[in-house]
């Protein structure tokens, strides 16, 4: 990564730590900018969430202290819609194939997709996905019968659907994480 691309990319990430204070209470910008300039193995990810409209930012500290950053954007990432669920989905669509599937990109990416966990955790920092949805870690049960599973914000509550891992839609993507 270039140095001014590495600039530019700490730059927006600071200035949307500041605006979100409430996503990330006891965490000092000082700490966020010195992990990820220790760390240029981070900074990749990052920047491709940012690329593709993730809006990343921190969303707490794990118990080894790593620092989360979560795609915070208010729908679901424009870069990373229309997309199956994972590469054996894409591989069993006969016609009219998506661009890719959610787990390669985000694997490719260097994230992971959001589990229903995170993803309901997420929803507590703000309203996400309210004309969107996206695409999360789907249990290898509900997998192997052919399905995946999805999550939105709809009415005040935040709603889990399944559908055809193979199925894609203009509105739906995926939220990544990835601790640094």
């Amino acid at each position: 990564m270039k140095a001014t691309e590495r600039d530019q990319l700490l730059r927006a990430l600071k200035a949307r730590f500041e605006k979100n204070m409430h996503r990330h209470p006891g965490v000092a910008w000082s700490e966020v900018q010195a992990r990820l300039e220790s760390n240029p193995d981070g900074l990749r990810p990052v920047l491709a969430m940012e690329e593709t409209g993730g809006e990343p930012d921190v969303i707490g500290r794990n118990e080894a202290g790593q620092l989360t950053f979560c795609d915070c954007s208010a729908e679901s990432p424009a870069g990373r819609r229309s997309l199956c669920y994972d590469r054996e989905a894409l591989d069993s669509r006969k016609e009219n194939k998506p661009q890719g599937s959610a787990v390669e990109m985000a694997a490719e990416m260097g994230i992971e997709l959001l589990t229903e966990e995170q993803y309901r955790a997420l929803q507590t920092l703000g309203e996400f996905d309210a004309r969107t949805s996206s695409w999360i870690s789907t249990p290898s049960d509900v997998r192997s019968l052919g399905g995946a599973l999805f999550c939105d914000r709809r009415y005040g509550k935040v709603f889990v659907y399944h559908n055809g891992a193979q199925s894609y839609y203009a509105a739906r993507g995926f939220r990544g994480a990835l601790r640094v």
